[in-house]
């Protein structure tokens, strides 16, 4: 018998998946569930459980569990953390600091300029960061961080367009996926603030081939043998962030666990069974896997996000044509009725496929318009700059 279970889930995977309205950050609660319901396998989506130690429960309990240590899991949860590693497998990346207290604050920005990005050293749900040419506002962000006692990271500015990578990574064994772009930035043109991401697609025409094979040889594969040599093995899927300068390939930032929207793009062109490659990765057998099959063609991903977002999202808004194909479900709940509502700021996202980008695109939209989200805002330019391009290395 097969069976999916999610927890806590949406109203989307509601119709394939029986939902259970656990506290995912709770080992013990996570564990609990993995043994009411004899599973098999257990997939933690995102970072908070990682960072916190869930997959170590998990394992400790006897079942295979796809995501990484709480150890492995710094890599995200703690910048200063992937610096060190990142030295230690010299691995290109922005030059930085800590700062963490106000004394320390206006010295610091002084070292950096004419850009300065300025980051909470902790988790921040992709909405952390602040990239400016204004002194004030990367000040005001990083004074704003201290008060509320996070520490706050100050990065050179890496040129370049950016790049995401997943890896599905076993110990050493290292698997990249199809590379894709995310559009950071609420508005179209990269303006606005930055949110969790606005949408992606893949692959990346302008890209070429061996400059993913650079990133997984001197960037994945030697971060996690990095990994492994500290006791802190890596299994299941690291995330690159990098942008693609003049030099070549530098690190932005690792992620633990797949990306939200990357992930919805590269999976739609994924034709190798999704469960066995993650099975694989949580029983360290990834090394055996055949190699992944992929669709031909392009995939773009773009979000409906709830009005307001990245601010406080108005919640509880009836959605119409969410039950579309192409379209998946984030920040959705169902109502008593059976109405289906937002429950977040990134409330869907909606998948096109073609045989390019301009297809996949002109798909993407198609299907879009056709839901229906009262104050709902989404960008109309994702993967336009590929389309017309205006991306090079």
């Amino acid at each position: 018998m097969t069976a999916l279970f999610a927890a806590p889930g949406n109203a989307g995977i509601a119709k394939i998946a029986e939902q259970h309205p656990v506290d995912v950050a709770s080992g013990e609660a996570v564990v609990a569930l993995a043994q009411k319901v004899a599973a098999d396998l257990v997939v933690i989506g995102p970072e908070v459980p990682l960072v916190v130690g869930v997959a170590d429960a998990v394992r400790a309990a006897g079942i295979a569990c796809f995501g990484p240590s709480a150890d492995a899991a710094r890599i995200e949860g703690s910048k200063a953390f992937a610096k060190d590693v990142m030295a230690a497998a010299v691995v290109r990346t922005a030059h930085s600091e800590i700062v963490d207290s106000p004394a320390n604050l206006d010295e610091a920005l002084d070292r950096f300029g004419p850009h300065w990005v300025v980051k909470d050293d902790g988790l921040a749900a992709g909405k952390g960061v602040v990239v400016t040419t204004d002194r004030g506002a990367a000040r005001d962000h990083a004074a704003e961080l201290l008060e509320t006692g996070h520490p706050v990271l100050l990065e050179s500015y890496l040129d370049g367009p950016e790049v995401s990578l997943f890896c599905l990574v076993d110990g050493e064994t290292v698997v990249p996926l199809l590379p894709a772009q995310d559009h950071k930035r609420v508005g179209d043109g990269d303006t606005g603030p930055n949110t969790g991401g606005m949408g992606a697609y893949t692959p990346l025409p302008w890209l070429p081939e061996e400059t993913v094979t650079q990133i997984v040889d001197e960037v994945v594969v030697p971060v996690a043998a990095e990994l492994v040599k500290r006791g802190s093995g890596f299994s299941g899927l690291l995330y690159a962030g990098l942008a693609i300068g003049k030099d070549g390939p530098a690190v932005v930032e690792f992620n633990c666990r797949f990306g939200d929207p990357e992930t919805q793009a590269v999976l739609a062109l994924l034709e190798s069974p999704l469960g066995e490659l993650l099975n694989a990765t949580a029983t360290g057998t990834l090394a055996e896997a055949a190699p992944l099959r992929w669709r031909d063609g392009a995939a773009v991903t773009v979000v409906l996000a709830a009005e307001n977002y990245p601010g406080r999202p108005r919640t509880g808004d009836v959605i119409s044509g969410s039950d579309a194909d192409g379209v998946l479900h984030a920040g959705t709940g169902l109502r008593e009725d059976g109405a289906v509502v937002s429950s977040g700021g990134r409330v869907l996202s909606v998948v096109g496929v073609g045989a390019d980008l301009t297809s996949a695109r002109e798909d993407a939209y198609a299907k879009l318009a056709e839901v229906r989200l009262p104050g709902g805002h989404f960008r109309r330019d994702i993967g336009l700059a590929a389309v017309e391009g205006r991306i090079s290395i």
